[in-house]
């Protein structure tokens, strides 16, 4: 295969450090793109000694002149607590990082992904989502920094690819797990791990009956390299990517408990405001175009989230 030159922007965080990893292995020439807001070094310090493999710190707020061959766009912050503390900037980072990123694809001619996110469907009111469903999404809530801006960056990518001819891959990634998440992120399966290897209270907001769906890391990666590489130029997207099996956050909760053998409590709080009570994946697109469906059961990949933590943890 001819080693082809990749840009990832957000290539230090929890997804695209893995995505990085992957690229490189499979032969690539991988150039990652990161303010570092929310993404970390470490996450990427074993891949610094490839001679393949180089960093740049950047936002993508601002313009970035480079050659490459594909763009994989994946710069913003993803959990609540890093998305609102800053809900203008996250705005622009959608919006303003899609339009720079989008400007550089078409000088260059390159094919882009963009990691859209299961956030567009809102609250649904359709349990599965399919990608046809237009979403329930209120416009101006505390989370709509990032729900509006994955919105309107999908909007400028058709956009793109319809006035331009600009080849565009859309992934809605659904809630996704494993070693390099960020421990202090607010999402729900780091925050569990974490509290249950302190041996402190486990946060449950609201009564622990809203679902989401969990899927491993790697068989997220699998999905999105099977997106930008195994369909044709005119298949654009949007596809789900997700694990279809289908938890109670109070389910997962107790999961974790058992894993780590902890005594921790659960304590319940306030639901938070706009939190959607239901996600689930309608992967039949994914299926019937590439093939790909998740493998990894949760119990397994929880496994193997709990060793990284707990090693993570003793480190420290």
């Amino acid at each position: 295969m001819k080693k082809k030159r990749v840009l990832i922007t957000g290539g230090s965080g929890f997804l695209g450090s893995h995505i990085c990893e992957r690229l490189l292995d499979e032969g690539n020439e991988v150039i990652c793109v990161d303010n570092f807001f929310t993404g970390s070094k470490e996450n990427i310090l074993h891949l610094m000694d490839n001679p393949f493999f180089e960093i740049i710190r950047h936002d993508v707020t601002f313009p970035l002149y480079i050659e490459v061959d594909e763009i994989y766009n994946l710069a913003c912050p993803a959990s609540p607590i890093h998305y609102q503390f800053d809900p203008v900037q996250t705005t622009k980072t959608s919006v303003h990082g899609a339009i720079n990123m989008l400007g550089l694809a078409k000088r260059i001619k390159a094919k882009i992904f963009q990691a859209s996110t299961s956030e567009v469907y809102g609250d649904p009111e359709i349990h599965p989502q399919p990608e046809s469903y237009w979403g329930n999404v209120n416009p101006i809530g505390i989370r709509s920094c990032y729900d509006e801006g994955k919105r309107c960056a999908e909007t400028l990518f058709f956009d793109y690819n319809r006035q331009h001819n600009l080849r565009i891959k859309v992934g809605r990634i659904f809630n996704t797990y494993g070693p390099r998440m960020a421990m202090d992120d607010g999402r729900v399966v780091s925050n569990f791990v974490v509290q249950a290897l302190r041996g402190e209270d486990i946060t449950v907001y609201g009564k622990g009956d809203q679902t989401r769906s969990f899927c491993y890391v790697d068989d997220l990666v699998d999905g999105i390299i099977r997106l930008m590489e195994d369909t044709p130029d005119d298949f654009t997207g949007p596809m789900n990517l997700g694990n279809p099996d289908e938890f109670t956050i109070l389910e997962l909760a107790k999961t974790v408990l058992d894993l780590v053998n902890s005594k921790s409590k659960l304590v319940f709080r306030d639901l938070p405001s706009d939190d959607p009570m239901q996600r689930k994946p309608d992967i039949s697109l994914a299926k019937k175009t590439t093939g790909w469906e998740p493998s990894i059961p949760l119990r397994d990949g929880l496994i193997k989230t709990v060793e990284y933590f707990d090693s993570y943890l003793k480190s420290q």
